[in-house]
C-alpha cells in the first residue's frame, strides 16, 4: 500500500508540475522533476533561462512551491538540486 501511495503522490506532483511548466517555458526556461523524498520534499532542477536567472529562487519558492502545495497538499517543500 505504501508503494501505491508513493506512486499516486508522484503522479499528482508530475501532473501539477506539467501544468506549471508553460509559465517557465514562456520565459525561456523549464524544470526537470527529479524525485520526491520521504519527507515529501519535491526535488527539481531549473533549466534553460531559469537555471541562470537571478530570480530563480523566488520563482522556485513563490511560484512552483506555492502552486504545487496548493495542488498537492502533501508536498512539504520544493527544493532545487544542481
Amino acid at each position: 500500500m505504501e508503494n501505491q501511495n508513493t506512486e499516486d503522490l508522484e503522479s499528482r506532483v508530475k501532473e501539477a508540475l506539467d501544468k506549471f511548466r508553460p509559465y517557465l517555458q514562456s520565459e525561456g526556461g523549464d524544470m526537470e522533476y527529479l524525485s520526491i523524498d520521504a519527507e515529501n520534499k519535491v526535488h527539481v532542477r531549473l533549466v534553460g533561462a531559469c537555471g541562470s536567472c537571478p530570480m530563480a529562487t523566488m520563482t522556485l519558492k513563490m511560484g512552483i512551491e506555492e502552486y504545487l502545495k496548493d495542488a498537492v497538499p502533501e508536498v512539504s517543500e520544493v527544493v532545487q538540486d544542481a
